[in-house]
């Protein structure tokens, strides 16, 4: 059990890396259009700052101030969510990009979301 909870947060720290690195493509592109600039910075900020306090949270001396990092994260990870809802609407070219996005970021959010239950004692464990 030792092993997978190990792989599982391994694999999870790529996924997030993987996520960031796609945002930042996107960003990239979205720079071309002068509207959608700001937008751009927007999301970068709060996507890359979902792994980062995830990664972050390793670091700190308290469970508390750990699993306050990962609702940091949880938070970034829903703001990342409108920024994609809006470029979507703003510009329908990225509206393919956005969605595949938006169902990964939602998926990240459910996992630290069920982490951050698990950590607080408020979702039973059990084992199937």
């Amino acid at each position: 059990m030792q092993n997978d909870s190990k792989k599982f947060k391994i694999d999870f720290k790529k996924r997030l890396i993987r996520f960031s690195v796609e945002i930042i493509k996107l960003a990239s592109d979205l720079r071309k259009n002068r509207n959608l600039v700001s937008l751009a910075d927007q999301i970068i900020r709060s996507a890359t700052s979902v792994g980062a306090n995830i990664i972050e949270a390793k670091s700190c001396g308290t469970r508390k101030d750990y699993i306050r990092f990962f609702e940091i994260a949880l938070k970034s990870g829903n703001e990342t969510k409108y920024w994609l809802l809006l470029i979507g609407e703003c510009d329908k070219s990225f509206s393919t990009r956005t969605q595949s996005l938006l169902k990964e970021c939602d998926e990240i959010c459910r996992i630290i979301g069920a982490g951050i239950l698990t950590m607080k004692g408020k979702r039973n464990n059990f084992a199937l």
